[in-house]
Formats: C-alpha cells, structure tokens, sequence
C-alpha cells in the first residue's frame, strides 16, 4: 500500500470511530481566577520604563518585572540587574504535584493562615507506580496512599485550594490545559515547572519553601536572571519535531549552561510551532538548569486558550499583545544569542545517564557501535509531561497505524503516559488509542510512572539494558531502579518506530524492517494533527476539582497520630544560638564526606520507592545520600567516622554516619563537586541533610534550586574561589568560618575564609564565596525562611 493511501486510511478509520463518540462542546470556563491582570501589569511595567530610561526590554524582563512588589526598591540605583539584582516578586499562582505538596502543604500549616494568598492547586499524580495498565495501577496506588491523599485533599479543603484527583493526569500538562496564561507568573514544586511556558508565561519550578512564600502572601525572591536568546529560522521537515529542538540545545548548552538564565525564543520559527510542541521545548530546559524558558505570543497559543475553553483569557491576551507586553521589544538586548535553524535539525537522540550527550539520529547507529554496546532496545516508553499532548500522540499513532497495516507488532514492551484525562479521553474517543494498542501498547494512568521511577519494572533487575523513552531526564537508577538501565531521550515518534525494530541503531529515516514475506518495510515520516477536529473530551470530571473553591475552615486536616508517612514539622533551631560560641560565625563544623563527581538530587533524596515518606522527614532522611560516591575511596554510600566511640565501626552508609554526628551536636559541613543538586527541584534534598544537623555545604558550584533550598533551610552554601580546593578538604576536617559574622552584621562584600584544621594537625585557610542576599541572611541567621516568615506574622 502506498504512503498516500495508508495516511487516508488511517484518517477515514478515526473518522468513523469518531462520528460513533459523542463529548462535550467546548464551553468557556470561568476565567476570573487565571486572566493575569494585564492593565495593572502594564502600568507597573511603564514605571519599570522610567526607572530603566526607556531601554528596549525582553519579553522574560516585562513579565518579571511587572511582577515586582516594589519596582523602585528593586531596580532603584540603574546599575546592572540581570545577573546581580535580587528581585522582589509577587507570583499568581501556585500548582504543587502530590509529593512535593506533602511538605510545602506543612510549612504553609505552621504560618497559621486561614487561606493562601494566592490560588493555588494540588496535583496527584507522582504517587501512582506503573505495573499492569491505567485500571489496576490506578486502583492500587489510590489504596496503598490514601491516607496521603486523604491528608492532601482534607489541607486543600481547608485553606480553599483546587485538588485535583489522582487519575486526572500530570501537573504541567494540567496547568497547561487549564492555568496558564500568556504573560502570568507562576510557581511550581517541581523542576518541569516551566512546561507551561509554552503558553508565553514565566513559570518557575521551586522548592516548597518557596511555594510557602506566595501562598502566605510574602514577596518571592529571585536573583534577576540574564536572559539567552534562541533564535528560530526555518521550519521543522520530516522526522524532526519540537522535542529535537531541545535535545539539541542541551547538548549545545549541557547541564550547566542555562544556569542562572532564562531562555527566551524568538524569531520566525517559533510561530511555526503549536503551543503544545512549544511547552516540549520549555519542559526541558530545566535539563540545562534555566530558571525558565518563554516565548512571544503567537497564533497557536490564541487557538489553544480557546480549544481548552480559555477564550477570556485568548481575548484578554489579545489586547495586552497589541499594547506590547507580550512579546520582546524591538532592539532589545539578549545576554547571548544561539542560532537555530529548524530547516537543517535533525532528530537527536540524548544519553545515556546524562541529558545532554546529544548525538544526531543519523550517527547514533556508530555511536552505540564504538561504545560497544549490545545493539538491542529492551523497552519503549512515549508520553510523560514533556510529550503527551494531542498532537504527540496522533503523531506516533500515525507511525503506529503504519506498522498495522504492514503486519508489524512492536519487539518490546511499549507503554504510553496519557499526560491528562483530557488527552486520555480525546486519544480514546479519536481511535488514536486503538492505533497503539493494535501494535502491542500498554496504556498506563495519567500519571508519571516510569519518568520519575514508579516503574515496577521485574525484566532487567540487574542487567544492562537500554530504554528508550519521550522522558526528560535520565539519570541513573531513575526509572526502574536499575543503575545499568540506560535511558535515551528521542522524540516520540522516534521511540515509537524503534519499537518495532528493537535495534538501537535503528534509523527509521533510512532504515527499513524485513516483513515475514522477505519484503521491505520503510516507514514514511509521520504528521500530528495540533488540535482535535471535534474539540477536547473531557472525560471522567469526577476527577477534577471546584473551581475557585471557598476556604472551608472547620475542616480537620488528617494526621494520623501513629502515621509513618506524615509527620509535623518542628522548626529548626538557629545556628547561631546561646549553644555556639562563636556567635555570628557558624559552630565549629566536622567535615561528613568529599563528594565525587555528578551529585543530583536524585543522588541527595532518591524517589522511586522513598516517595512515600515525602511527607514524613524522619523516615525520608534514611535515603540521604545514598547514591553519592564518596571522593575518600569511590565507594557509593559510604561515610568514614574518624571520632567514634569504642562500639562503633570505623565505617558505615552515608545516613548513619549522619545520624551519629547529630546525636553528639555536632553540626557538620558536605563538600561538594560540579552543579551539586542537578536536577528535580525536590526540597527534600536540602531538608534531609539540615535535618541530620548540616549547616553549612562547600561545592564548586551549585544548581540554581537547590542552592535556593539550601538557603530557605538555613543551609549556608559556599562556592570555591578555587575549585582546585575542592580536594584540599576531606572528611574528618574541622572547618570554621571567617567572616560570616561580618556578612551578617551587613556587610554584604564581606570576605569569606574557611579555617580547615586536618586530621593530621596541619591548619589551612581557603577562600570562599557566597550568593546571600539580605532577606536569605535573614533566614540563615533564623535557621530557616519559614522561622522567619513566623517572626514576621508574628
């Protein structure tokens, strides 16, 4: 059968299973509570103008600076803000998924408020592990975490926020179907946060503690970040899509290389895009560290808003367009600027166990053959928040349908993540689920699953083995559990046509898969189709929440007194109490370990099987650091205890270890490699290590949140004037600080020296720098934000 003949085939079999559906017309949602309030911000913005002297602005620099609590105290002096300025900010909104939600839902409940400041949302969707398919997984998690959910949704009666149900899909493509809004600036307890700014907004992922600031109504800080411009010529051909667009960048830019950044697209090529193919790109440049990416409103945008019902918002977004606010000025001026042309992109496939080892489809075969590796795929995964949308998955089925009608079956497992039950629903009742399945997929629950490591995955425990997913991050262990599992990060297509081979050096641009009959089979490149013709389905609504619901406070948030999976919180006491001698300098600190090499917050806080203390940091602490390697040896979860007692071994894990040094009070410092704390914005990475009494961690450079973390826990983060100082340091060492006390008497130039004594009696002084702005000095001299937000109510 002809390509031509096949694409109408394929076409007029979801036309007919489509007219046998019946759903709802697309019917305007309230939209009072997520139209950003465009005439304010434009006036606050012609204030920013002034103080700024009329420079021409970036679209990343209108929105943040709309957004300013006080314009004048932010920007006031006219020196250099992008890189150096703290900003003073007041976000719209707050979107927590479950197991983030757990402890910032906590931290909010120890500020005694009756509601949050601003609205705010939860999203149960980490919590659901993939085993079986959507039905059964879905029962199973709702069972094995209700009391989670009953504790969640219970907080979100309470204080009047929407709680969305588990089974009702994936945070970011949630919030991208139904908060977001072109210009807004939001929050997220997640590190793909940013998805959303496929919809021309700032949406920045945090840790909880930073969510606690704009529910209480207190100005969220951020160190004004530079702004990179991407420049997009051209147009996407055959096999390429969006998510190459990203794939490519990041091996351009590698994980470090957004850091402190926001990324801001412009130019032809982004208005070639759907909105949905633009939230892909956003989605990953948390992989290069940017505080966020964004892009100028487009026409594809307008026809999102009103398909998912958000007409108000599409009309209101119209007229703030024409007044200027969305989209760059003219000449305005971009930290760097890259170039790409859509044109000449070819598809990437990225790792394994690093995102940003990007190589090009075309020499991907050589590459797997030069690194030795057995030419085999032993699974493939589509879907997940970075590619779940409508037009991903009538794309794949397009490539699936291709297959069918050549006889093909995929070789391996094939699952499919529906991002939402709206997608779920649309794929179902469009046929496009029938396309997969008739080739051998699983479809799982709107959730997660595999992407985050809720896999149960019984096929390869131990064994090397290659995955290939649509997923954003891909790290070791992080989604089977399995260190020898590499994951490589293609575009959904991509993954779905490997599928059928199950060959890694499968190139289905070029290659072809011998049938039964010895004839050849090539497939053609497939297209998706942006929007559904007949509209969204909505699907099971008993999923989804009240809009804007009321505050409803009698009722009794639920805590089991004897629950191994929720506890209180008990603040953390201050460094610098009548307990320290030194006063305003931080207690004499024992040294923990010298970590090596990549330390992510998988690393720090693993998830997988550990999500469900989340809410419990006795418990969660257990797993502190139990993927790091430690430099003094190599080995992965191993501390030395060079003061122990006579019942003690001279080694053990990483959270022993820990455990020991908290029950002497003795507080104690981390040393740490490259951009420690990569990754998820998880806060639990910077709660777990102050729990066990850290006070203080040294790296050669830090990832933006969880530097950010560290500091809201009352955690001092230093970096390395010399990163050669790095291994001068090792675990035993006794380090105190010089200069803290003068920092923290005001002045913020201070210089910072660390006094090392060694373990063999030798005293050395290195020199270190900080990143504390005033109001994180006052957390730090509080022991954490949350103390001193408390301080501040009280």
């Amino acid at each position: 059968m002809s390509f031509p003949a096949l694409r109408k085939g394929v076409v007029a079999r979801r036309a007919v299973q489509r007219c046998l559906a019946t759903h709802a017309p697309v019917v305007e949602k309230d939209c009072t509570s997520i139209t950003p309030p465009y005439e304010k911000l434009l006036g606050k913005l012609e204030r920013v103008r002034e103080l700024l002297n009329h420079r021409p602005l970036t679209l990343a620099e209108k929105i943040l600076y709309s957004h300013l609590t006080d314009p004048e105290k932010s920007l006031a002096g006219g020196g250099k803000i992008r890189g150096d300025a703290y900003l003073q900010l007041n976000p719209q909104r707050v979107a927590m998924q479950d197991a983030s939600a757990q402890m910032a839902l906590l931290q909010f409940m120890s500020a005694g408020l009756p509601r949050c400041a601003v609205p705010t949302s939860i999203h149960c969707d980490h919590l659901i592990q993939a085993a079986d398919g959507a039905a059964s997984d879905l029962e199973r998690s709702i069972i094995s975490n209700q009391e989670v959910f009953d504790f969640l949704e219970s907080a979100a009666r309470k204080y009047g926020i929407e709680f969305w149900k588990p089974g009702s899909g994936i945070i970011h493509q949630i919030v991208l179907e139904n908060y977001a809004a072109p210009g807004m600036l939001m929050l997220g307890t997640d590190s793909h946060t940013p998805n959303a700014g496929g919809l021309g907004l700032l949406a920045i992922g945090v840790g909880g503690a930073d969510a606690v600031d704009a529910m209480t109504g207190t100005p969220w800080e951020l160190k004004a970040p530079q702004v990179v411009g991407i420049h997009l010529t051209g147009e996407l051909d055959g096999w390429a899509t969006p998510k190459d667009i990203i794939l490519y960048l990041t091996g351009k830019l590698t994980v470090r290389g957004g850091t402190g950044r926001i990324l801001e697209y412009f130019g032809p090529g982004v208005h070639t895009q759907s909105c949905t193919g633009l939230a892909t790109v956003a989605n990953m440049g948390a992989e290069v560290g940017a505080t966020t990416s964004t892009f100028p409103y487009t026409a594809n945008m307008r026809a999102y808003l009103h398909a998912t019902g958000r007409g108000p918002v599409a009309r209101a977004a119209d007229e703030a367009a024409a007044k200027g606010y969305l989209s760059a000025d003219e000449g305005c001026d971009y930290d760097k600027v890259i170039e790409i042309n859509l044109s000449k992109l070819e598809p990437m496939i990225n790792g394994p166990f690093t995102p940003d080892l990007a190589t090009p489809l075309s020499k991907f075969g050589s590459f797997v053959q030069e690194r030795g590796w057995k030419d085999e795929v032993s699974a493939c995964l589509i879907g997940s928040c970075t590619n779940s949308s409508y037009e991903d998955m009538t794309r794949v089925a397009e490539v699936a349908e291709q297959a069918r009608a050549a006889g093909l079956k995929t070789q391996v497992p094939f699952l499919c993540t529906p991002g939402s039950e709206q997608i779920r629903a649309t794929m179902e009742r469009d046929g496009v689920t029938t396309s997969l399945q008739d080739v051998g997929a699983m479809v799982l629950a709107n959730a997660c699953g595999p992407c985050i490591g809720q896999w149960k995955r019984d096929d390869a425990k131990g064994k090397e083995n290659a995955i290939l997913t649509s997923f954003n991050r891909n790290f070791k262990s992080r989604n089977d559990g399995n260190s020898y599992t590499m994951n490589f990060l293609a575009s959904p297509t991509i993954v779905t046509a490997m599928a059928f081979s199950g060959k890694l050096s499968f190139n289905p641009t070029t290659d072809s898969i011998t049938l039964p009959n010895g004839e050849p089979f090539k497939f053609s490149s497939p297209r998706g189709q942006d929007l559904p013709s007949n509209g969204f389905s909505l699907g099971n609504q008993s999923y989804y929440p009240s809009p804007i619901p009321e505050p409803q406070p009698e009722t009794e948030v639920i805590i089991k007194s004897d629950s191994q999976r929720l506890e209180l919180l008990e603040p953390f006491s201050s460094h610098f109490g009548p307990q320290n001698p030194r006063g305003l300098e931080l207690p004499a600190l024992k040294v923990l370990m010298r970590v090596r090499g990549k330390c992510t917050t998988d690393h720090i806080s693993a998830a997988g099987p550990w999500l469900k203390y989340k809410g419990h940091l006795t418990n969660i602490s257990e797993n502190t650091l139990i993927t790091a390697v430690n430099d003094e040896g190599g080995d992965i979860n191993v501390a030395f205890d060079h003061d122990r007692g006579a019942m003690e071994t001279a080694s053990d894990t990483i959270p022993t270890i820990a455990k020991r040094l908290k029950s002497r009070n003795q507080p104690w410092a981390l040393i740490a490699d490259e951009n420690y704390g990569e990754g998820s914005a998880r806060e639990h990475a910077a709660l777990q290590p102050r729990f066990y009494g850290c006070a203080m961690i040294v790296a050669r450079s830090f990832a933006r949140i969880h530097e950010t973390n560290l500091k809201k826990q009352g955690v001092l983060p230093l970096w390395f004037v010399d990163t050669a100082d790095y291994s001068r340091i090792g675990s035993g060492d006794t380090i105190e600080t010089i200069g803290v006390a003068t920092l923290l008497g005001g002045d913020a130039n201070a210089a910072i020296k660390l006094r090392v004594l060694k373990r063999s009696g030798e005293a050395i002084e290195i020199p270190v720098k900080h990143t504390m702005s005033a109001d994180q000095l006052n957390w730090f001299r509080t022991g954490s934000a949350l103390n001193y937000i408390r301080s501040q109510m009280a």
